[in-house]
């Protein structure tokens, strides 16, 4: 049989496709300081660690002062914030999935690197809300992934005796090495690592899948 799990999740990249969002937020960042746009794909090669990262490398990349980093995150922040994440940027199948793991009885939580409000945002605008019990964010805590304790802090919130991190970044993966969980790895994401280099209990890439990988690795005899 299978005894119900914590399933905690990440949000960009493995329940969301929010790429888009970010990097248009990134280019009127950019816009306002009179730069030129950045290309999509150099955007999402610099998320997975936090907003403030992400600034600082496209500050580093643009030659944006040091000094004017933290006015950038702010107004990077309360710009994304503003514009709602739509259902649309779901990944296919991810509401199925997150319906069959609820009805089976496991317990749900996030874990992001994305601050909480645009985190608690996108989770209404999305229509994810309801399926979580804890949601930890980027400021949740003084530290963010891949230090573990923001992880093990939401599986706390759990309360359950075994959890599981599903994730799609080589910060995921380092995050949950880090608190001793088994990680599961969503390959449609933002991956930004060699994928040699991730050590996965198991790897999805369609959503259809993962209730089948939860209940194996929540199966007592």
């Amino acid at each position: 049989m299978t005894s119900p799990c914590g399933v905690i999740f990440d949000l960009d990249g493995t329940l969301i496709d929010s790429i888009g969002g970010i990097a248009a937020a990134v280019n009127r960042m950019l816009l306002s300081e009179g730069l030129a746009a950045m290309p999509q794909a150099e955007v999402q090669s610099y998320v997975g660690s936090g907003l403030p990262a992400l600034v600082a490398r496209v500050a580093s990349a643009r030659g944006i002062p040091a000094a004017r980093r933290p006015a950038l995150v702010a107004r990077l922040e309360a710009d994304y914030t503003s514009r709602p994440t739509g259902e649309d940027a779901l990944y296919p199948g991810a509401v199925a999935a997150l319906t069959a793991l609820a009805e089976t009885g496991h317990l749900l939580a996030i874990c992001t690197n994305k601050p909480l409000r645009p985190t608690h945002a996108v989770l209404e605008g999305t229509g994810l809300r309801r399926f979580f019990r804890g949601v930890i964010g980027g400021d949740s805590l003084a530290v963010r992934k891949p230090d573990p304790a923001p992880l093990i802090t939401a599986w706390r919130v759990l309360g359950t005796a075994r959890a599981i991190y599903v994730g799609d970044s080589g910060v995921d993966a380092q995050t949950a090495e880090a608190a001793a969980l088994p990680f599961v790895l969503f390959t449609q994401g933002y991956l930004n690592a060699p994928r040699e280099s991730i050590r996965e209990a198991a790897a999805f890439s369609d959503f259809r899948d993962l209730p089948g990988l939860i209940s194996h690795f929540c199966a007592v005899s």
